[in-house]
This record gives structure tokens, sequence and C-alpha cells, in this order.
């Protein structure tokens, strides 16, 4: 008796909610009463679409501090530490130079030493960090040599170097990202970072870039 009871109870609950009228374009059976998420796979999303988008600065230091405390157990000095940051910035702006190009189907291929560099200084460096770079120079000493500078790097705003890792620079990311587009670009070079403190500006990073032989040779070319 007990058990035909619960079936009927059940089969009762059933029928109530079949005959139960719809709802908003919603079925009323008990198993579509609220409507199903669907979640986009962030590698389906369309690359133009997240072109204006932002990351918050929170997010982006907090993704460096892992980053750089991830990459700190498993090296041995910081030459070592730097060259591993380098390493990083090299991928990611192996992977920043194919969507730039990608999004901007109008954009010309750069065959002049000073626009590939004025490219970095400003759509590079307001794509990747928010803001263009502070200075874009040639070196007044050598013909091969140009620098971009910038006067508060997000990369070393919120990191807190200990005193036995003071000589740190954490724009060898920074580097490493330069050198992987101008590589990228045709002109390849050899990118280093160096701190550069001026009055107001104690974390001010200079990003040196000192282009290969061949790249000074086709430039004479164009002149």
């Amino acid at each position: 008796m007990s058990s035909n009871a619960s079936a009927a109870s059940r089969l009762s609950v059933m029928s109530m909610a079949a005959s139960l009228p719809s709802v908003g374009g919603y079925s009323s059976t008990a198993s579509s009463i609220y409507p199903k998420r669907t979640t986009t796979n962030i590698l389906e999303r369309p690359l133009n679409k997240t072109r204006g988008t932002e990351v918050s600065v929170n997010a982006f230091a907090f993704l460096f501090s892992e980053m750089l405390q991830y990459t700190q157990k498993r090296v041995h000095g910081i030459q070592d530490l730097e060259r591993k940051l380098n390493e990083l910035g090299y991928r990611v702006g192996t992977r920043a130079l194919d969507l730039l190009v990608w999004r901007d189907k109008n954009s010309k291929r750069e065959t002049r030493v000073l626009g590939m560099l004025y490219f970095i200084h400003t759509t590079v460096w307001k794509t990747l960090f928010g803001k263009q770079a502070d200075s874009l120079e040639k070196s007044t000493e050598n013909e091969d040599e140009y620098m971009i500078s910038d006067n508060d790097p997000i990369v070393s705003k919120f990191i807190s170097v200990p005193k036995d890792v003071s000589q740190l620079n954490c724009g060898a990311f920074m580097a490493g990202v330069v050198e992987a587009i101008m590589d990228g670009c045709q002109f390849p070079s050899r990118v280093t970072a160096h701190t550069v403190p001026i009055d107001g500006f104690p974390l001010r990073t200079t990003i040196l870039i000192k282009l290969d032989k061949e790249v000074l040779e086709r430039e004479e070319q164009f002149r």
C-alpha cells in the first residue's frame, strides 16, 4: 500500500507540473523551469570584440607578481631570473604582434627603423600597458642604439623587491616583449632593460635597443 501511495503521489506531482501553463517563454516542466545558462569559451570569442576591453591594474599586477614568484623559485641568481623574465616577455610579444596585425586589417608593414620603433612606442605600449611610452630617443654615441623609456612601468610599480635581489629589474619582461616584436617584423635586435631613475620617477626604466648590422645596412639603402 505504501509503495502504491508513493507512486501515486509522484504521478500527481508530475501531472500538476505538466498542467501548469508556460511562463515567460519557458516550459513549465520540472527540468526546464530555469533557463539554461550558456557559457562561451574564451578561446572561441571573436578577437575583434575584445579590442576595446581593458584588464584591471589589480588583475595584471597580481598575475605578474605570481609569475615572478613562480620563476624566482626555479632560478639561481638575479641574472638567471631576468633572463627568464625576458623569455616570458618574448613569448608575450610574439603573440601580441600576431593579435595587433590581425586586428588592424589596414596596417602596413614597417620597413624603416623609426617607423617600427614608433609603432612600439605608441601602439604596442598602449595595447599592453594602457598608455604610450614616455620617450623615444636615439643614442648620440652609437648609431645602432635607440631607447624607449617608461617613467612609471606597471611591471615594477607593485613589486616589492627584497634587499638580497635589489638589483633586479622587472623591465626585463618588457625588453623581451620589444625584442620579440622587433624580430617578428624583421628588425633583429638585442634588447635590454635598465633602471634610470630621475626626480619624481624612481622606477623609470629605459629599454635599450641595439640593432643588428644587417638592419643598419638595409636602412642605408633607403636613404
